[in-house]
């Protein structure tokens, strides 16, 4: 029999992410350290985490080569100083005529332990005449990313992906004990629907949640909902940020996730349907 996993402590951060990188990479970084400083051994950054802009020739104008994108070696150093795990958010990565929402996740020693590219593309109409057609711009990825954390894994996603249920099974099927999902939820659909579906997402799966967010408002007028969440196996909210900058932070214990599965076992009782 394996002996029981440690517990740790995980922090969500929570930006008001500007059209100024490198002001955007410290502000993050500084919020990390803080977490840190409070034991946080996974720390998570949210979507678009190096800058929030708005339409496809800002976009396009501000996205970067992997090679040449500045928060990569930031995080990567970040991750290396405060000897943590590090979702750095994700980024805007540079692939052919198009870009990715690449979210990154970095090891203790430095390294890029997994990458994901950001599957579902937000192409909707909202009220008000508020438009995104993420499609025009971003190519999206096809492949469900697992990273290997001392506690277990954790499976990737970001922001759209939470509507999708089966990315979700997809990745508690192949060991998921955790659900990362950074994100920037718009401010109606994050009021209707951000916190039922991250509870939904835990509870189906018998995972732990964790969502950094963006919040406020933003250059072009974009507002995001706030709200970083940390969610544990039966759905219970452990932490919410509020509306304002800042960090989140929780304790986790992985037996949490084998109680949760035990007393549901609906992993087990998947079925074919034709």
């Amino acid at each position: 029999m394996n002996p029981p996993m440690p517990r740790f402590k995980v922090a969500c951060v929570q930006v008001n992410a500007s059209d100024d990188m490198a002001a955007n990479i410290e502000a993050a970084a500084q919020m990390a350290r803080d977490a840190a400083l409070l034991g946080a051994e996974l720390v998570l950054f949210p979507e678009n985490v190096a800058m929030m802009t708005f339409g496809q020739d800002r976009i396009r104008a501000n996205a970067c080569a992997q090679t040449d994108h500045p928060a990569i070696p930031a995080f990567a150093a970040l991750a290396q100083e405060l000897d943590i795990w590090l979702h750095g958010g994700t980024l805007a990565i540079k692939v052919g005529d198009k870009i990715a929402n690449r979210a990154f996740v970095f090891a203790p020693d430095g390294s890029i332990a997994a990458q994901y590219d950001k599957i579902h593309m937000f192409d909707v109409d909202l009220s008000a005449g508020e438009s995104y057609r993420e499609s025009e711009t971003f190519s999206p990825g096809d492949q469900k990313v697992l990273v290997d954390l001392p506690w277990g894994g954790l499976g990737l996603s970001t922001c759209y992906d939470v509507r999708f249920p089966y990315l979700y099974r997809a990745l508690a099927d192949a060991g998921a004990k955790y659900l990362a999902v950074p994100a920037a939820f718009t401010v109606p659909t994050g009021r209707a629907h951000w916190e039922v579906l991250l509870r939904a997402r835990a509870i189906e799966n018998g995972c732990y949640v964790f969502a950094p967010a963006q919040t406020g408002t933003h250059a072009g007028g974009r507002q995001t909902y706030g709200h970083a969440l940390i969610i544990d196996p039966w759905g219970q909210v452990l932490s919410d940020a509020g509306d304002e900058p800042g960090f989140v932070i929780a304790d986790v214990d992985p037996a949490k996730v084998d109680e949760a599965r035990a007393m549901v076992p609906s992993l087990k009782h998947s079925r074919e349907i034709s």
